[in-house]
């Protein structure tokens, strides 16, 4: 094997591993909300809950992840774990059983009859997926880094070549697990994505070779020393993958539970880089760490707005969108596709866009960055609003609409989402940039669940479960969709009249 595109032969292993992780994620994601509410006829409230709890814990899961890898196991053994507990949870998803039925009583009362133990089986592979990728994906980005030295002219080119293949995996997941998973049945588009990560892992065992040692534990004897329980510190951790998994099995199902954890432990972590910043900083350290725990606030509604995709806009698109084309019907998990194919398409000329403006000293600062990326948020869910005045007679909307809306969400991803990490390694304190990064996670995660707690708001059913009228339907859509993209238009025009104090407060970097 030689080099790959003029850079180590070991970035096509973290290339291709990450591209079949990242199919797997994104083709089981895109039709995640559709199956509760299709197979097991979960409310739309209920299937928004679930959605919350799992992608709020795979946010959370990465911070102790990167943490055993940088201790003790290594990126490699941490990857491997990572992506076996990945192939069993994607497989896991692909025995849906028998769907759920529901009836109604005289009285009106709606009743799910479903197999409890699919059910369970269903909880229990997420689980097994959330503790997976908390291995597998913050590890797999440092050993990109590894492959480099520090001022190797090459690395970021290589980084941007590792994050194409994270979209590449994403669009054509989306594209063909949600195709086989509506069309031939659900537990074909999980099972692809579960043969994708198969495919993920046995070419990252078959590349090792090509890491050039750079993924190893950082004391292997260290490893065979004995732990507290009894096991050696290798056997231990993996004991402790097993037992979160039952940790993670029970808190996917309890939504509330998981939201008043992320505030505690938010509010704990606040508190504590309040008192870090005001009494163990000097001046300007303080002022640059106000300044990004100033931006991940904001940044929080970003994300919550943006990941309405796999939400609310994911039954919209399913209920109030005219998906017919050319003859034929695009699948609504399909539509999930638009972002990471936007990015593809449109990264680059964002890159060339910012580098371009830098030369002649416009480049915008990274808090205006954030507010164009917050401000193109909230004009996605506006143009689906001015869109839905032209929705046909049976109350759907055409489909431009929903792609428009992908496009500026994309557009304010590329503005806010490549300086986030950045801004973070520039602006907190040295000493602990781990400790900001794991808030930058942690900031995500709190995102994931507020960003559930608005799908909830678009309901489309009554109070007994009984389906409201289309037109009904468009209304409550239109009703929160006009609410969010006003608060984040609002939103992104007050940081960017902050940017100036902030500029400020950042004392020098840009």
């Amino acid at each position: 094997m030689k080099g790959f595109f003029g850079h180590p032969r070991g970035l096509a292993i973290c290339f291709l591993t990450e591209m079949w992780e990242r199919f797997s994620f994104y083709g089981m994601k895109a039709l995640l909300t559709l199956y509760l509410a299709k197979h097991f006829l979960f409310s739309d409230q209920a299937s928004y809950a679930v959605y919350g709890a799992y992608t709020a814990l795979v946010y959370v899961g990465p911070v102790l992840g990167g943490y055993m890898a940088d201790r003790f196991l290594g990126s490699r053994k941490a990857v491997t774990l990572g992506a076996i507990l990945l192939v069993i949870g994607h497989f896991g998803m692909a025995f849906e059983g028998v769907p759920a039925v529901e009836s109604f009583a005289a009285d009106g009362t709606r009743t799910i009859i479903s197999d409890p133990f699919y059910l369970q089986m269903f909880y229990l592979s997420l689980a097994f997926i959330i503790i997976g990728i908390g291995f597998l994906k913050p590890n797999i980005s440092t050993m990109v880094g590894a492959l480099y030295d520090q001022n190797d002219p090459r690395r970021d080119a290589g980084f941007t070549i590792f994050y194409m293949g994270i979209n590449i995996g994403a669009a054509v997941a989306s594209l063909l697990c949600g195709y086989l998973g509506e069309v031939y049945g659900w537990k074909y588009g999980f099972g692809l994505a579960g043969f994708g990560m198969l495919l993920g892992l046995l070419i990252f065992r078959g590349g090792q070779k090509y890491l050039e040692g750079h993924a190893e534990p950082p004391s292997a004897s260290g490893l065979k020393q004995k732990s507290p329980i009894g096991l050696n510190i290798e056997h231990s951790i993996y004991a402790g993958a097993v037992a979160s998994i039952g940790i993670a099995w029970f808190l996917v199902q309890s939504f509330s539970l998981v939201g008043n954890l992320l505030w505690i432990f938010s509010a704990i972590v606040v508190v504590g880089l309040l008192y870090f910043c005001f009494f163990r900083c000097t001046p300007v350290e303080r002022d640059r760490m106000l300044v990004a725990l100033v931006l991940m606030l904001f940044g929080v509604l970003f994300w919550a707005l943006f990941e309405q995709s796999g939400t609310s806009l994911t039954l919209f698109a399913d209920r109030s969108v005219n998906r017919d084309l050319w003859g034929s019907t695009i699948q609504t998990s399909q539509f999930q596709s638009l972002n990471p194919i936007f990015i593809v398409v449109f990264g680059s000329l964002f890159a060339g866009l910012w580098v371009w403006l830098g030369r002649r000293k416009l480049e915008p600062s990274t808090p205006a960055k954030f507010a164009f990326g917050i401000i193109q948020a909230g004009l996605g869910f506006l143009v689906l609003v001015f869109g839905a005045q032209f929705a046909d007679s049976s109350a759907k909307v055409a489909m431009i609409w929903l792609v428009l809306a992908y496009l500026l969400h994309t557009t304010g991803e590329l503005c806010l989402s490549p300086v986030g990490l950045s801004m973070i390694t520039k602006l907190s304190v040295p000493k602990i940039v781990g400790l900001m990064m794991g808030v930058w996670f942690l900031s995500t995660a709190a995102a994931q669940y507020i960003a559930s707690l608005i799908a909830m708001a678009t309901g489309t059913h009554d109070e007994s479960g009984l389906a409201l009228s289309p037109e009904a339907a468009l209304a409550g859509y239109m009703d929160v969709f006009k609410t969010i993209g006003m608060v984040g238009v609002g939103t992104g025009i007050v940081l960017l009249l902050l940017t100036p104090i902030l500029r400020k407060r950042m004392h020098g970097i840009h």
